[in-house]
């Protein structure tokens, strides 16, 4: 039986087919990509999350003029008008009831005014909507950080996805080559079957991986549209020229804990809710406390009763009311404990922020400064990768190694590509989610790590 070889053309490399299925990606969407910082800014107006907590400080801020109102004074008038039918019987000299019915109308008008002069419990009422105010402000700056971190987490997620679909695209195509190179080989007598079973059974396992990567793009990108509200097609790649790896500024863990510790909006709410609890304690301790009240009041009364139906009386009154509490059956000293076990409870929870912060500083510190020197390694990892696989090539033409040693060199490259690509955006994000815990994760911090991204 004769055996007819077709004719092959020579395959590009991997890192060919690579760039070249990138570019086939994006030839199916958009030519404007929407790079970190503009996806930044439209969640900055649109992440639902955000907007809720801008509406939460607004709403807790009024606790502030509400608790004022309290402690100045209180004015109010009292306005009356009554129509009166008196209906009376009485016995007469023989003995019968007589009926007598009589009408009349009355007025009542009072303006009175009450200023509040001892309450200790407003004091701390006032103090405490003030607490409350800080932490309702903190919670903002809070969920302010984080839109940064979850902008930046998801979009450099997204870029990974896109990364290894083009991987996996390009795996596909080296698998092919693989595949026609093994056929060609066997009809020439030097090849065995199992070359082109192991090259098959990679493009069919490759298969079922670009179809998981296609759905990671598309979720990946849904979950960036949910926060700007606007469709996203298309994301920035990296320019891997312009990436400088940098230490930490200032390059001492230390100071970076001291700072977060001092301006970290987390920290900064639980402190207000410690300040919450202790005014809740003072409020109620004051329950044992008398009070103090001045009152004013201005009333005049026309037909008072029926035996003066034509009369007016005019009164005015100063004075100050004292109240003071003797005994409520307990309530004020369990309502003191109370508060009392709450506070504690804040004041622990505030410790276990600290040491909680602390440890996220940590990892997010040496997320940056580790990741610099695995990036350099598996920078050199990649050379050598690339190196394996042209090796492999030539000496399969040579007769030396198999398909399978260059399938292996082709996924051992495509991996650390991979691995690559993760470090690099694990680098970024890093450095959002330390500048984040001490309340840097602004516009001009997305805007530096967007100068890395191209369109």
């Amino acid at each position: 039986m004769k055996h007819h070889a077709k004719h092959h053309t020579h395959k590009p490399t991997v890192s060919k087919w690579l760039v070249a299925g990138s570019a086939l990606f994006g030839l199916c969407l958009p030519a404007q990509a929407m790079d970190l910082l503009q996806v930044y800014l439209a969640a900055k107006t649109q992440d639902a999350t955000l907007l809720a907590a801008k509406a939460t400080a607004a709403a807790e801020s009024e606790r502030l003029p509400q608790a004022r109102a309290q402690m100045l004074p209180n004015i109010s008038v009292n306005l009356s008008s009554t129509k009166n039918q008196l209906e009376s019987t009485t016995p007469n000299f023989f003995g019968q009831e007589q009926t007598t019915n009589t009408s009349y109308p009355s007025s009542n008008k009072t303006v009175a005014l009450r200023q509040p002069l001892y309450r200790p419990q407003l004091a701390a009422q006032y103090r405490q909507a003030r607490a409350l105010v800080d932490d309702a402000e903190a919670a903002l700056a809070l969920e302010e950080q984080n839109l940064a971190v979850r902008v930046s987490s998801a979009y450099f997620e997204a870029m990974l996805t896109h990364d290894q679909l083009a991987l996996v695209q390009a795996q596909q195509m080296a698998y092919t080559t693989q595949l026609d190179a093994a056929r060609k080989t066997f009809e020439a007598g030097s090849g065995t079957r199992t070359d082109i079973d192991e090259a098959q059974a990679r493009i069919d396992m490759n298969l079922a991986l670009e179809i998981e990567a296609r759905q990671n793009v598309t979720y990946t990108l849904q979950q960036l549209q949910s926060m700007t509200r606007d469709p996203i097609d298309k994301l920035a790649t990296l320019n891997v020229a312009k990436l400088e790896l940098l230490a930490p500024q200032p390059d001492n863990l230390e100071d970076w804990s001291a700072r977060a510790e001092q301006t970290n909006p987390q920290i900064q709410s639980l402190k207000a809710r410690v300040e919450i609890a202790r005014q809740e304690v003072a409020k109620a301790r004051s329950g044992h406390l008398p009070t103090l009240d001045a009152v004013a009041q201005w009333q005049q009364s026309e037909s008072e009763n029926v035996t003066n139906t034509s009369n007016r009386y005019t009164n005015n009154s100063v004075a100050l009311q004292l109240n003071i509490p003797i005994f409520a059956g307990g309530y004020v000293n369990a309502s003191v404990r109370q508060a009392l076990a709450s506070q504690e409870r804040a004041e622990q929870t505030l410790e276990f922020g600290k040491r909680n912060l602390s440890l996220r500083v940590h990892k997010e510190f040496r997320g940056v400064t580790e990741n610099i020197p695995k990036i350099k390694a598996l920078e050199q990892a990649l050379r050598s990768a690339d190196q394996l696989v042209l090796s492999s090539r030539k000496s399969f033409q040579a007769g030396s190694r198999t398909v399978l040693d260059i399938l292996n060199a082709e996924q051992q490259r495509v991996v650390t590509l991979r691995d690559l690509a993760q470090a690099r955006y694990m680098y970024l994000i890093s450095k959002v989610r330390l500048l984040a815990l001490v309340r840097g994760a602004d516009t001009e911090a997305v805007a530096a790590v967007n100068s890395v991204l191209k369109n």
